[in-house]
């Protein structure tokens, strides 16, 4: 793939900042995501605007443990839910659930960190060996494909509480979405080919307002699409500085109260509900940075170093979930946009992570995210998650799979990750991903010996 922006190029500033716009729209609904997924399970408050601090914060980190040399943005992981929500369970109040939710990423990153230390001593070929272009592509591949639910379940969802729109009308609003998406990038100018993200967002947007504008003037539900709640209530408040500029509620901030209250035992329920997926997770962030590696075309596991990524990831998760309460992960929709602009350059992501500190204490473009519909994110998240899907696939085209030792690994992983296996040992959740990875792991090495036709 010939990238436009390479990983050291600088765009001009006023591309720049609306580079990094896209980056933070493309990544920003599944970052504030995950608070809210908390909020609804166990009555807790934190905030979507101190998650996305939290994803910035963590970016930035990344970058530089990078050497700003791997263009990817952190965002909220919705594989520590369950964690996150043991840590709120075994409090006994919710200051403790706060500051459990710090120390889970204490014993996460410290997971990263001592693999980190490992793989600098002792290289990264056991890695390479263990999980080839046979493994690690099907699993590439696996990632996107396992997200394809969500994305059309969204397309199918306005954004209205308690008001159901017609299904019609949200797929309508997500494939005019997706279409301006692809337009935009394939029939583009330069600047075009650049933002099709935007200017899907911003069209999908238009059509889901138009919508909502006709099904409130004619009193027909079903075209209620566009959620204006956000931006109300703004003006219910009043517009003064201190409600344009809010500071979020930091989890550090509520956490600090539970000090008092902790204990060994609550501890040790933290370590058992964190480590064991801060492990899972580390399989799927390997895949995540060779997908990264097939774009930029730059073995990232070698230069700066799997130790280097793994150290950023475990920091980068320590600082999110200080402000946010949110360990960070690689998303999956950065690279998607990565690879769809072929914009890799690193001062896109640290303005987008920049941009995405400074934006969390606007309340009115916090207001204008909440109220995209999530019809119109479906749409943009079609072409993400299928980008990363064909990335995975065109690894696959280097195997061959006339040697049934590479087909037996590679459908695997295929028929394990599409068809949704995972393991549950008692709060601890092996996801999809990971299952599939670990299976085609243990067939590769069976496999490994075994003679070519």
């Amino acid at each position: 793939m010939k990238l436009i922006y390479n990983v050291n190029d600088k765009p001009k500033f006023g591309h720049l900042l609306i580079f990094a716009l896209q980056q933070l729209l493309a990544i920003m609904t599944a970052t504030l995501v995950v608070p809210v997924v908390i909020n609804q399970e166990v009555g807790s408050q934190m905030s979507s605007a101190a998650a996305l601090v939290g994803a910035g914060m963590g970016t930035l980190i990344y970058v530089l443990c990078t050497k700003k040399k791997s263009p990817v943005f952190l965002g909220s992981s919705f594989a520590f839910i369950g964690s996150m929500i043991a840590a709120f369970a075994g409090g006994v109040s919710m200051a403790l659930g706060y500051l459990g939710l710090i120390i889970g990423a204490v014993f996460a990153a410290l997971v990263y960190v001592v693999i980190a230390i490992i793989v600098k001593f002792s290289g990264v070929q056991w890695i390479n060996k263990m999980m080839p272009v046979t493994v690690i592509g099907p699993t590439v591949a696996i990632i996107g494909l396992s997200l394809a639910g969500n994305a059309i379940g969204d397309m199918t969802k306005g954004s209205i509480a308690g008001v159901e729109a017609s299904p019609l009308i949200t797929v309508l609003c997500g494939i005019i979405t997706l279409v301006v998406t692809v337009i935009s990038s394939s029939y583009g100018k330069k600047l075009g080919k650049l933002i099709p993200f935007i200017f899907g967002i911003l069209g999908g947007y238009l059509a889901s307002a138009i919508f909502t504008v006709i099904g409130y003037t004619a009193n027909i539900d079903a075209l209620k699409i566009l959620n204006v709640e956000p931006f109300t209530q703004l003006v219910a408040d009043g517009v003064t500085l201190s409600t344009f500029f809010a500071v979020p509620d930091f989890t550090f901030m509520t956490a600090i109260n539970g000090f008092g209250e902790i204990n060994a035992a609550y501890i040790s329920t933290i370590a058992v509900a964190y480590i064991p997926v801060a492990f899972v997770v580390f399989a799927e962030r390997i895949a995540d940075h060779k997908n990264i590696s097939s774009i930029i075309e730059k073995d990232l596991l070698e230069d700066p170093g799997l130790h280097r990524t793994l150290l950023g990831d475990g920091i980068g998760s320590f600082v999110g979930a200080i402000f946010g309460g949110c360990p960070n992960t690689t998303y999956g929709e950065s690279v998607g946009c990565v690879a769809i602009t072929r914009n890799a350059s690193v001062s896109t992501i640290i303005t987008a992570a920049i941009m995405a500190i400074i934006i969390a204490f606007v309340s009115p473009f916090i207001a204008f995210v909440n109220s995209i519909p999530s019809c119109v994110m479906g749409g943009v998240c079609m072409a993400l998650y299928g980008f990363i899907a064909v990335s995975g696939l065109k690894m696959i085209q280097q195997v061959d799979l006339n040697q049934n030792k590479n087909l037996f690994v590679v459908s695997t992983i295929l028929i394990a990750g599409i068809g949704g296996l995972t393991l549950t040992f008692g709060k601890v959740t092996v996801t999809s991903i990971a299952c599939a990875l670990i299976l085609g792991i243990i067939m590769n090495l069976i496999l490994s010996k075994a003679k070519e036709a």
